[in-house]
């Protein structure tokens, strides 16, 4: 497995802060990629704050596992429960000592790649892709009162821009209790890709148009440079954040 990974968060171009937080790991022996993606909520500080603790937490818990001399946990995804459990802690106990952070909390998107085995978890709206030659697939399902109201044949796709609310989650981390983590698993193949984003960029590009920048563009580096130019080209409206790894 030959790994290669570019990231990059923006403020994009209407916000003044930028509450998203980004991390991504490879191992020694290029064996196992962890990558995570935060997108912070509750106010100006409160939601930089959330993302952070989020990100660093769970970089904090799974990264030593990336150790060749560690070897692997036998169920990943009780790791990945762990370190998740803890930042939603931490954010909690955050919250309930500064006012000011009361309302804090944030989405998050992980993949742990292990020999070639990705272990996707999240809670939230930012979302996993799964890129495989010109296919591509969400590999994650939002969790928003609008996705609910889709879900359940309450409005259609059309009818989604002009839902007042369409922005509102029904899970985050930190935020809501008991916490509830979707899991996932994909198998990845030389030449696939996963990207990890904020909504910030899947709300500012079109499928079709971060569609061709992947294909189009000759490196990872250089179609996330491109996906977050267009995405403040298009004006962008919030932080837009976007890791791609690719399997050579």
């Amino acid at each position: 497995m030959n790994p290669q990974v570019a990231g990059i968060t923006d403020v994009g171009a209407l916000r003044t802060a930028n509450q998203d937080a980004i991390d991504w790991r490879v191992s020694e022996d290029n064996q196992q990629v962890l990558l995570v993606v935060a997108d912070g909520m509750g106010g100006y500080h409160g939601g930089k704050v959330a993302s952070r603790i989020a990100v660093d937490t769970v970089m904090e818990v799974l990264v030593p596992w990336l150790s060749p001399d560690e070897g692997v946990p036998e169920e990943p995804d009780d790791a990945i429960q762990f370190a998740i459990n803890l930042a939603s802690e931490r954010i909690a106990d955050q919250r309930a000592a500064d006012a000011d952070l009361a309302k804090m909390g944030t989405t998050l998107v992980m993949a742990w790649v292990i020999d070639g085995e990705a272990h996707l978890a999240h809670l939230g709206d930012s979302r996993c892709y799964l890129v495989q030659g010109r296919e591509l697939a969400c590999q994650t399902r939002d969790d928003t009162v609008v996705q609910n109201m889709l879900d359940d044949g309450s409005i259609s796709e059309a009818d989604v821009p002009n839902v007042p609310f369409k922005n509102v989650l029904t899970r985050a981390v930190g935020a809501m209790e008991p916490l509830e983590i979707s899991y996932a698993r994909q198998t990845l193949e030389p030449g696939d890709s996963l990207m990890l984003c904020s909504d910030g960029l899947t709300n500012s590009v079109s499928q079709p148009e971060w569609e061709d920048i992947i294909q189009q563009a000759d490196s990872g580096e250089s179609a996330v440079e491109a996906l977050i130019e267009t995405a403040l080209d298009n004006l962008a409206s919030d932080n837009v954040s976007v890791v791609l790894l690719t399997l050579n």
